[in-house]
């Protein structure tokens, strides 16, 4: 295949859609015969996956990885950020924890070398194996303040030779100013780097747009690629928690009714997505203390910060509607953190999260854990207790926990997590729901022989990858972006 320009899909702000339109892109770029690979130079997420090799990426690079149809890989975010609080995050390099660093001093100028220096290194090797990249950067690319600093952006783009797509969210309000400020306060050699502009999450009609579309190209002298409407159809996974707000019960008679906790520092909350997208459960996620009596499974998350987090549902009430829920007769789940939580004691020595030493747990499962300095970052094979079926998931955590009724039995000869009874237990493992034969364990106990479905998660998010490209190369002119990456010296 023809060698192709590296491509940037670049954002007037966060939150505008440059994620899912860099995963249509590699779906779409994969369906034409190519060999592409997503990359992301700096994320900012709470939301990270296990690569095959035990190292720890963003949940949208693996996701895109997915739609390119290849393994993910550290080289796609080499440099990630994960909050643990408001000025805090620890910083992985190269799928490895590097320690906290505060934000002030971690965006300075100063020091950002060495990071560049990763980057650049990353993508070097992701290129000499695929093609075309997809680049992605990262919140807006006018932020003057951050320039000097900035690897992820516009710098980044200069490094790869990429090509540079404008990607502006009309929803919000404001798209003339919001794109025409983004290009004008580029150098005059980045602007020339911009070759087009994508208009996404439009509503109403399209016609309407005709002249607001051919304005903004005489304004900012770039072709407009696409006006893609908004796709709340397609069911692509989340980066941002942000979206959780818009999951909320529903009134729908007979269906199983999961409440998931919604934490302060939640995590890796895509684990659930297989429950909002199953035609036979109702998910929310429970914000205060009344609504877990609402639920038939309560679903205590993974934490960034755990201690605080368990600290949280003692104080607010929380930790006494879950333990009311469970002698109740009602299920009681938890996967990482969640699975610390629901333990007698939670104890931190080496002060890993903070301030907080020691907490007792929810006292639903007999086991303690201690907090440690190491991270457990892979990902696992599993049979459910003795199931024949071998299932498939990931750990990240900061932690060791001894239990004696395992849950889950690896096919590395290991174990995990702990099991009381089927409404009650917990497992290390993320995404251990995508797998039916665990999802229909726990949904079992609710279901009606009338309303029960097949569902096969993986069919269903590798049709959601083919319809978001089939939607991208309806409102995109796709003929054009090849041109633009065939100019490729």
């Amino acid at each position: 295949m023809k060698r192709l320009s590296p491509i940037m899909l670049a954002g007037t702000g966060s939150d505008v859609g440059k994620s899912l339109i860099a995963t249509g892109l590699c779906r779409i770029f994969l369906q034409d015969g190519y060999s592409p690979a997503p990359f992301k130079a700096q994320n900012m997420a709470l939301n990270s996956y296990a690569t095959p090799d035990g190292l720890e990426i963003g949940r949208a690079q693996a996701v895109q990885a997915e739609a390119a149809g290849i393994p993910c890989s550290s080289d796609m975010n080499p440099i990630l950020l994960k909050p643990s609080g408001e000025h805090t995050s620890q910083v992985v390099l190269n799928g490895k924890p590097s320690g906290n660093r505060d934000a002030y001093s971690y965006f300075r100028k100063e020091g950002k070398e060495e990071l560049r220096r990763l980057a650049h290194e990353a993508f070097d090797r992701l290129s000499s194996c695929y093609n075309p990249i997809v680049l992605e950067g990262a919140g807006s690319i006018s932020e003057l303040n951050l320039r000097d600093g900035d690897i992820v952006n516009m710098s980044m783009a200069r490094y790869a030779g990429a090509d540079v797509i404008l990607v502006a969210d009309i929803d919000r309000g404001g798209v003339f100013a919001s794109v025409y400020g983004s290009v004008m306060l580029q150098t005059p050699e980045d602007r020339q780097r911009i070759k087009g502009i994508i208009i996404n999450k439009f509503r109403g009609d399209l016609r309407l747009f005709e002249s607001g579309r051919k304005q903004l190209e005489n304004l900012c002298g770039i072709p407009v690629l696409g006006v893609v409407p908004m796709a709340k159809h397609i069911k692509i996974d989340e980066e941002d928690s942000v979206a959780l707000e818009s999951k909320n019960k529903s009134t729908t008679e007979n269906k199983v009714k999961v409440g998931v906790i919604a934490l302060p520092h939640i995590s890796n909350f895509t684990d659930f997505n297989v429950l909002e997208r199953h035609p036979e459960v109702n998910l929310f996620y429970i914000t205060v203390p009344e609504e877990v009596d609402e639920a038939d499974i309560i679903i205590i998350p993974g934490s960034k910060n755990t201690l605080s987090d368990l600290n949280h549902l003692r104080k607010k009430g929380f930790a006494r509607r879950i333990i009311s829920a469970r002698e109740a007769g009602k299920s009681v789940i938890g996967i990482c953190g969640g699975y610390q939580m629901m333990g007698t004691m939670i104890s931190d020595p080496d002060g890993v999260e903070g301030g907080i030493r020691e907490l007792p747990g929810l006292g639903l499962l007999p086991v303690s854990t201690v907090l440690t300095v190491t991270k457990t970052t892979r990902q696992v094979q599993f049979r459910l207790f003795d199931s024949e079926e071998i299932c498939e998931g990931y750990e990240i955590h900061m932690g060791h926990t001894e239990s004696s009724s395992p849950l889950t039995r690896n096919t590395d000869g290991g174990e995990d997590g702990c099991f009381v009874d089927e409404r009650c237990f917990g497992s290390y493992i993320h995404g251990i729901l995508d797998n039916s034969v665990v999802l229909d364990y726990i949904l079992n106990p609710y279901r009606t022989q009338s309303f029960k479905t097949d569902f096969d998660y993986r069919s269903f998010k590798e049709s959601q990858y083919d319809a978001l490209a089939a939607w991208l190369r309806e409102y995109i002119d796709i003929d054009r972006l090849y041109k633009i990456m065939m100019a490729y010296d």
